[in-house]
């Protein structure tokens, strides 16, 4: 246990994750992954458990079975009408209005720094991108490959 003076810093202050901003989208139920595991305590998960654990948020709408065989799940931080909200507001609210924005620039660029948006994962992107459109919001342009892909926002 580290100390602040004479402050006791909490356990959870040496775990990495709390200073790491955690932008994971996909978890494979296969794959060594530390919300599984605790290796200061050397245990883990039992699949079935994991299974579980998956389960759950599939059930509660905060992730979807990415595979037949339910091994890989696409974790869904908000639900896709609350991204496609996200995604608007940040149209709105930067003056994009009527402006073409690639898609990867919606994802890493330099206006979605700082925000929810930078780092999206591009399925779970390209989903609110295209209930936008189908509400009139925007329009998407595809391209030769995904570098390609662009959005029109509508005024």
């Amino acid at each position: 246990m580290q100390k602040f003076g004479d402050f006791k810093l909490p356990s959870f202050f040496n775990y990495p994750p709390y200073f790491t901003t955690q932008k994971i989208f996909i978890i494979n139920l296969e794959d060594d992954f530390p919300l599984f595991s605790n290796p200061a305590i050397e245990r883990s998960l039992s699949y079935e458990a994991r299974e579980a654990f998956m389960i759950s948020l599939v059930a509660e709408g905060r992730a979807e079975w990415m595979d037949k065989e339910r091994r890989k799940c696409l974790i869904l931080w908000h639900r896709i009408q609350e991204w496609a909200d996200i995604i608007h507001r940040f149209a709105k609210d930067n003056g994009l209005e009527d402006s073409v924005m690639t898609v990867e620039e919606l994802r890493t660029g330099v206006e979605s720094r700082g925000t929810e948006l930078h780092g999206i994962d591009h399925m779970v992107l390209m989903r609110a991108l295209k209930l936008l459109e189908s509400k009139g919001k925007l329009k998407i342009f595809k391209g030769t490959s995904t570098d390609d892909e662009g959005v029109k926002f509508s005024a």
